[in-house]
Formats: structure tokens, C-alpha cells, sequence
């Protein structure tokens, strides 16, 4: 293929990929879809420009225009998470664990933190963040019925292990962890607590989930571009006054993470900022309606709906079981139902072992349809989808058809100053 048919098939394929998602459902829980004003400040000139260093400490010249940028996304940070610490620059949410694992623990350390059988995120693992870092992973005993850690034994496995670094937050995050007591514990083991919100950065700072740097967290990690509607990028946020501490995780990003750190993300991140202290406590509030709502309707369609005795979630994922162990019934679904217009994904539950081919659950997300307008009332619609596709055994085709024209009264960002086309 030559460099200009190349370029003509990339072009042809980024706008099918808009097509795609304009006409079907999407429910991938780590992806949301960005304001016009967040896209405007993603595709400038900021794209190609360095800034190295801190607002008015830079190694470049240049940058008085995105100081500017940086310092008010820094503040609106602070308010929106209400802590005295914020650094927006990481590029991911990975980034930020990196950064925050190499601020709080130096190789060999001991480190304790939910597996990913459970639900735990890949960072979390040896083959992620935690294995680049060089540290010792003790996961935590886990209960599946109420879908969090155990608490007795977590505490037991802290105060015998002392670990270094506490960490708490999950890839499949249904419930507030109890982080409280178990925070209680670490310090006085003498560990350091972190906390990963990358899936419920939104929820935290839309009062709607749990509030980890007020229950004992030393330091908040998470994604920009989950239940917070920004553009892909991270947070790594303190409520310490401790100018050390605050120093060392500033440092532990640039020069410790990052060189470039995505300036056009950034200035995206701070316009993200803005737009949630006007709209976040109502997306949040309805993202979690929505999910709630999803989960009852699946349950009543006949779906096994994870957690129901807990009223199957409090955040924006709903976890549904399609099969037994390592069946691979979740990836049969997953490709069932995107032949019918609706995107998920396959994931693992407790009692499966095989990533790839043995998932035997569903994750489904809700924070791009509620930034679509979607209410609790189209979740009972979307569940209809689910049960014809899954249970029933419509053909594909029709269904897909009717998912499109379901879709198509729901093609506005909302919660946001300018309201604007979700798949231009």
C-alpha cells in the first residue's frame, strides 16, 4: 500500500469508527465522549508544544499561555476533589499509579491491593505498574457476595504483613470500598494508603460514591476520561499539607513519568474541570440512577445481575454471569451483542483463570449514555435489547437496525457549557 492510500484508508477508518458508536450503544465503562469546548482545546496548537516543569519553573520558553492553562486547571482540581494537592499532568491513569508507586515505594517493597480475578486493574498486577516498580504483591482475600475485599481478613492480612503501600480500588468497582477501618489499620502499621479512582473519579467528585482522601487515603490516583468526561489523561491528587510530600509527587510525574505530558490534554482536562464544577454533581447522580436502574431491568429481563443482595451496584458498572467458570460464555455475549449494535466487554468473575478465552461475565458501563441523555427509562429499552438478543435469539440484523434508530434520538453531549453533536 502506498504512503497516500495508507492515509486515505487511516482517515476512511477514524470516521467509520465515529459512524460505529453514533449508531450503536456504547457501554464500555472506561470510555466517555468529549465536550466541543474539551475538543476545541484537544486539537490546537497546544498539541505540539513542551512545557516541562511547573507553572512559572519551566526548562522552556514559551509557555506564559499555558501557565495560564495549567494554574486554573490545578485550582478548579482542588475544588472539584477538595484537596489541597492536585497535579494534572499525567497522561493516563496508569501514568499516575506509576508515578504515584514510584513516590510512595522504592523496589522490593511489600505492597497490598486487590487481584485481578477480583477485579483489581492490570497496574495493580506484576505484569502491570506493580511489576515495573519491582514490588512484593500480596492480593487481598476477597468477598464475593458483597464484591470488595473481606474486611476481618484484610485487616489480619495487613497487620501480619505491614506492608509498605496500602491500595485500594478496583477495574470492576460496583461498591465503595471500605476503606476506613482498613486505613486505620495500615497507618498504624506505618504503610501509606493509596487510593485508584480512575473508574469513579466522576462519582468522587460528584459526592455520589465515597470520599477516599476524608477515609484515610494518602494519596488519590485516577483517569480523566471515565466517569469524569474528559479527555484521555490522569489525576494524582493529595489532601496533605506536606510540602515534601507534595514536592515528591509532583517530581514523581515530570521528571519521573512523563517529559511531554500532552499539553492539548491538559488544557482539554482543565475545560473538563470548569464544565464539572457547573455539571458534575448531576452526571454523577444520574450516571448512578442509570446503572441502577440497568441492573433491576437485566435482573427482571432474567439475567444474572452480580451483587444483588446489595442492590447490584452504587457506582456507574453493572456485572452480569453468563456462564460457569472459565466458560467463556462473557466473550460469547460480548460478540452476540455487537453484532446487534451494543458494545461491552467480556470480563473475568470470581472462579474464572482465563483471561482471554474463559471470561464468563459482562462489565457494562453507563457513563456515555447518560452524557447522551439517556435516562433510567431507556435502561428498561436497552435491557429489552439484551433479552432479545441473548435470550431469545433475534436475528442480529433486524436488531441491530432497531438499536441504530433507538440511538438516533441520542446524539448530544450534555452537562456541559456548550452543548454539541457526541460523534461529529
Amino acid at each position: 500500500m502506498n504512503p497516500r492510500d495508507a492515509t486515505s484508508r487511516i482517515l476512511q477508518a477514524v470516521d467509520d469508527s465515529g459512524t460505529h458508536y453514533r449508531h450503536s450503544i456504547p457501554m464500555i465503562a472506561s470510555e466517555n465522549i468529549l465536550s466541543p469546548m474539551v475538543r476545541r482545546a484537544c486539537d490546537s496548537d497546544l498539541h505540539g508544544r513542551y512545557a516541562e516543569g511547573l507553572p512559572g519553573k519551566r526548562y522552556y520558553q514559551g509557555c506564559d499561555d499555558f501557565d495560564t492553562i495549567e494554574e486554573i486547571g490545578i485550582e478548579s482540581a482542588r475544588r472539584v476533589f477538595n484537596c489541597n494537592f492536585a497535579n494534572i499532568q499525567s497522561t493516563s491513569g496508569t501514568v499516575s499509579n506509576i508515578g504515584a508507586l514510584k513516590c510512595l515505594a522504592k523496589p522490593g517493597d511489600t505492597i497490598t491491593a486487590v487481584s485481578t480475578a477480583d477485579g483489581g486493574h492490570i497496574s495493580h498486577a506484576r505484569m502491570g505498574a506493580v511489576g515495573v516498580r519491582g514490588l512484593n504483591l500480596v492480593t487481598y482475600p476477597w468477598d464475593e457476595g458483597r464484591m470488595e475485599p473481606d474486611i476481618d481478613a484484610s485487616l489480619s492480612l495487613i497487620r501480619e504483613k505491614e506492608p509498605n503501600l496500602v491500595l485500594f480500588g478496583q477495574s470492576v468497582f460496583l461498591f465503595p470500598t471500605p476503606i476506613q477501618e482498613l486505613a486505620d489499620a495500615a497507618h498504624e502499621s506505618g504503610s501509606m494508603v493509596m487510593y485508584d479512582g480512575a473508574h469513579v473519579m466522576g462519582l468522587i467528585a460528584g459526592g455520589v460514591f465515597q470520599d477516599p482522601l476524608r477515609e484515610g487515603a494518602d494519596v488519590m490516583t485516577g483517569s480523566s476520561h471515565k466517569t469524569f468526561p474528559g479527555p484521555q489523561g490522569g489525576f494524582l491528587l493529595s489532601d496533605s499539607d506536606d510540602p515534601k510530600l507534595q514536592k515528591r509527587l509532583n517530581n514523581s510525574i515530570f521528571p519521573g513519568v512523563c517529559s511531554s505530558y500532552h499539553l492539548h490534554h491538559v488544557a482539554g482536562k482543565a475545560i473538563a474541570l470548569a464544565e464539572f464544577e457547573e455539571f458534575g454533581t448531576d452526571y454523577a447522580r444520574d450516571i448512578v440512577a442509570n446503572a441502577k436502574a440497568l441492573a433491576e431491568a437485566l435482573s427482571s429481563e432474567g439475567f444474572d445481575v452480580m451483587a444483588e443482595d446489595r442492590g447490584f451496584t452504587e457506582s456507574h458498572q453493572v456485572l452480569t454471569r453468563h456462564g460457569g467458570p472459565d466458560s467463556g460464555a462473557g466473550m460469547k455475549a460480548a460478540n452476540t451483542l455487537e453484532k446487534c449494535g451494543i458494545i461491552t466487554n467480556m470480563n473475568m468473575l470470581p472462579g474464572d483463570t482465563k483471561a482471554m478465552s474463559g471470561p464468563s461475565g459482562l462489565r457494562l458501563g453507563v457513563p456515555e449514555l447518560t452524557r447522551v441523555g439517556m435516562g433510567a427509562q431507556d435502561m428498561g429499552e436497552i435491557a429489552r435489547f439484551f433479552s432479545r438478543a441473548l435470550i431469545s435469539e433475534e436475528d442480529n440484523a433486524s436488531l441491530k437496525s432497531e438499536v441504530s434508530e433507538f440511538k438516533s434520538h441520542f446524539q448530544t453531549v450534555r452537562y456541559c457549557f456548550s452543548e454539541g453533536p457526541a460523534y461529529p
